[in-house]
């Protein structure tokens, strides 16, 4: 997924980069508000930033030039931080990912900002709530949000380099070639994100429930 430099178009760039500044500005005033609102989650933040980077770190290599398959981590980041935060946070791993590991690109931080940080947050903070609002047990929906966030970073990855390499090929057609060269490695991780992501959460539920007031309601609920 970690896009490099040199491959997308400078109008792509500028593009990216201000999807992702027009989520991360009211990502980072929700950050200072939350902060405020609870003395443990700048720490916890802190502690989930730092398991996006290592769990996104974890390349393999794929049959898409300029590219990478990872685990992303977002999804989970996401239920338990909240989706904004985890744009800031995505924003920030995949910096010092390019800077320090060479991961990615500078130019690129904004598109890969926008598959990661974006495109699989959200979707995978929305399968969440959506399957928790009709009583799915905790480990199904947290299952599917990592499974589908997952997904879905790779579908966004897929379509960021469709758009500006399709040439004479129809994009859906490019788009579907470049999603498929990550399949072989991408489906299997989607599947172990969503174990990894039900795991987390249920552990984390089950020994420090005060750190996720929001899923311990809905835990209280009924569904587990």
């Amino acid at each position: 997924m970690h896009i490099e430099d040199g491959i997308l178009s400078a109008g792509s760039l500028i593009t990216y980069y201000g999807i992702t500044a027009a989520v991360v500005v009211p990502g980072v005033l929700q950050m200072k508000k939350r902060v405020l609102d609870s003395p443990y989650y700048k720490p916890l933040t802190a502690m989930v930033g730092v398991a996006v980077f290592v769990i996104s770190s974890m390349h393999l290599p794929v049959a898409v030039t300029g590219s990478c398959s990872h685990p992303c981590g977002t999804p989970l980041a996401s239920i338990i931080v909240g989706p904004f935060a985890t744009v800031v946070l995505s924003a920030l791993v995949l910096f010092f990912q390019a800077i320090f590991l060479g991961h990615g690109g500078i130019t690129t931080i904004g598109a890969n900002t926008v598959s990661m940080g974006i495109a699989g947050t959200l979707s995978g903070f929305i399968i969440w709530k959506f399957f928790r609002k009709i009583k799915c047990p905790i480990w199904v929906a947290a299952f599917l949000a990592g499974l589908i966030g997952d997904l879905v970073t790779y579908l966004t990855s897929a379509l960021e380099l469709a758009i500006d390499l399709h040439g004479h090929v129809p994009l859906v057609k490019q788009w579907m070639v470049f999603f498929m060269g990550y399949g072989p490695t991408q489906f299997p991780l989607a599947i172990a994100e969503g174990v990894f992501t039900a795991v987390v959460l249920q552990i984390m539920l089950s020994r420090r429930p005060d750190l996720l007031p929001g899923v311990g309601d809905l835990r209280t609920r009924g569904a587990r």
